[in-house]
């Protein structure tokens, strides 16, 4: 059974931190189909569209009829474990040094066998016991590559413990996290939910600290929670908190969000597109720029090393909502400077969370009608994101629904929004 983590051991600071190796990251274009389905937490295989046989390894052709009518489809994952064992060496650099690691063949209930690492809690195949059933899911490893884990059906205790799934995911438990901006609803329920998913502390930035905000004093009284004054808008105050606590801090949540509303003829739209994109885009850029070699330096620290970036974004940065137009255009702005982070990121091993919430229910939304998004739902399905370890989360119904329509033709969707008056 997989033992509980225990708290680190604070580190010797005349020691050398460990320098990050990846795990293996070559991979042919078309397995790029199940890093798709995996950074979204599916697990996904090719089925062929002229005989049904579901593929596995990803290929160009099928192996039963030769068609390459190949379509990525999403499976449930349950199968039986027909062999397995411990690696007691290897000549990778990475798994040379987490050794012992355990691996396996899983026949699927969809048909073909894959190879898995395996968690700690999944029982020996084969005589005189029944087989083991398991389910596989699909994640990306930390060089962003997908892998394929076999976990018992059941939930075990301590499951989330285990080194191995520990290693697929960012799981808060034990790490300090930044988030940017406690004042606002959203950052007080991404602090709560940190400090009840087993963060060991959270720092809250607070812009012009001098401003009483509701709800700030009563979580700053939580132990794991420490105010700290940031201004993503001053490049000054971003630069000071990184030389304070940018070589702490595990995971970066960057939660800022300025919304006034209004579409591109307002009469404030010039005003209101240039402290959008000092926030949204110029704010996220100050803090990769101050934050993010720090983050990338400790990606092997320990069992708590840094982990993950997260980016708050918003499912408009998909596409232009006409009544919000310069608060989406500076969104698409944020998104794509946040993937460029990501490539930069991955390969010192840390992985960056993008989350697309629809509207969230706070006060400068308040004329929209529902569904809207509670802080809190967002807050759980950010903590749920990093224990899962994914790259891209649509919490919501309003996210999910734009998620599948933009999918489906962006243009289309361009379309509908300009004949709709942009409501979605």
């Amino acid at each position: 059974m997989t033992r509980p983590l225990q708290p680190p051991v604070r580190r010797d600071p005349l020691r050398r931190t460990p320098r990050m190796t990846l795990p293996p990251a070559q991979r042919g274009r078309v397995a790029l189909g199940m890093a798709a389905a995996a950074a979204e937490g599916r697990f996904a295989l090719q089925v062929c569209a002229d005989c049904a046989r579901v593929q596995y390894p990803p290929r160009e052709a099928c192996v039963a009829c030769s068609s390459s009518r190949l379509a990525w489809r999403e499976q449930g994952g349950e199968g039986v474990l027909l062999a397995n064992t411990r690696l007691a060496h290897s000549n990778d650099p990475y798994f040379r040094e987490r050794l012992p690691w355990r691996v396996g063949m899983v026949r699927l209930d969809a048909g073909p066998c894959v190879m898995v690492h395996l968690h700690g809690d999944v029982a020996d195949p084969g005589p005189p016991g029944p087989a083991s059933r398991v389910r596989v899911l699909a994640r990306l490893d930390r060089a962003g590559a997908p892998v394929l884990l076999a976990l018992p059906l059941e939930e075990t205790p301590h499951m989330h413990d285990d080194p191995m799934l520990r290693e697929m995911s960012s799981d808060p438990r034990y790490r300090k996290v930044l988030v940017t901006d406690g004042k606002s609803a959203t950052g007080q329920a991404l602090a709560r939910a940190l400090v009840e998913a087993g963060a060991e502390r959270v720092w809250l930035g607070c812009a012009e600290p001098w401003k009483r905000a509701p709800g700030l004093e009563a979580l700053s009284a939580l132990p794991q929670v420490t105010p700290v004054e940031l201004d993503l808008g001053d490049e000054g105050s971003v630069r000071e908190l990184a030389a304070r606590i940018g070589g702490k801090v595990d995971i970066l949540l960057s939660n800022a969000e300025y919304l006034r509303g209004g579409g591109i003829e307002s009469p404030r739209g010039t005003l209101n597109a240039r402290s959008e994109m000092d926030l949204h885009y110029f704010g996220l850029l100050r803090l990769a720029q101050a934050f993010a070699p720090a983050l990338r330096a400790r990606a092997a620290d320990g069992v708590a090393h840094a982990c993950a970036w997260v980016n708050v974004l918003s499912v408009y940065a998909l596409a232009n909502y006409p009544p919000q137009g310069t608060y989406s255009a500076s969104m698409a702005a944020a998104l794509s400077l946040a993937q460029g982070l990501r490539a930069q990121l991955r390969a010192g091993g840390i992985r960056v969370l993008n989350v697309f919430p629809g509207p969230i229910d706070h006060e400068w939304n308040q004329e929209l009608p529902p569904p809207k998004l509670a802080p809190r739902a967002l807050a759980a399905a950010v903590v749920a994101g990093l224990r899962d370890g994914v790259e891209d989360l649509y919490p919501g119904d309003v996210a999910q629904e734009w998620r599948e329509r933009w999918r489906a033709d962006p243009k289309v969707m361009e379309h509908e929004l300009a004949m709709q008056g942009g409501m979605p």
